[in-house]
């Protein structure tokens, strides 16, 4: 998912069921011939690696090349604090401040109609939970 914002309000919103290495390259080429885009966020995790990666490596590097700022927050907040798919049936569980594995079924993710009231963050690496191997 990737919503484009102004003024902090949602004014369009892309779903895409494709890898993120497939559909990143392609939404973000769309994104900079129509936008002129002022900062970029996005969900640093927890939830598939290589998805991570993938939207860490563009996004961080877009922000390098139109010398904007790139801005994380957790995938928590863009599912309401639900289980977010981790691998094998597990999921990543948020409780209290504290992130376990546990098999349960995953929430569901939306984009905020708003970006009042999100925890964003400047320290915006890969946040994998699980080590990476």
């Amino acid at each position: 998912m990737l919503g484009v914002y102004e003024n902090e309000r949602l004014i369009e919103a892309f779903k895409n069921e494709e890898k993120a290495s497939e559909f990143v390259p392609v939404i973000l080429e769309k994104l900079l011939q129509t936008y002129e885009l002022k900062g970029l966020i996005y969900a640093n995790g927890p939830g598939s690696f290589m998805g991570i990666k993938i939207s860490y490596i563009a996004f961080k590097t877009l922000a390098i090349v139109k010398n904007i700022p790139l801005f994380a927050l957790s995938g928590f907040e863009l599912n309401h604090f639900q289980p977010i798919l981790a691998n094998g049936g597990f999921c990543f569980v948020y409780n209290e401040g504290e992130i376990s594995l546990q098999k349960t079924e995953a929430g569901e993710f939306f984009l905020p109609q708003s970006l009042e009231g999100l925890r964003l963050s400047e320290e915006n690496l890969p946040f994998y939970f699980l080590d990476a191997i």
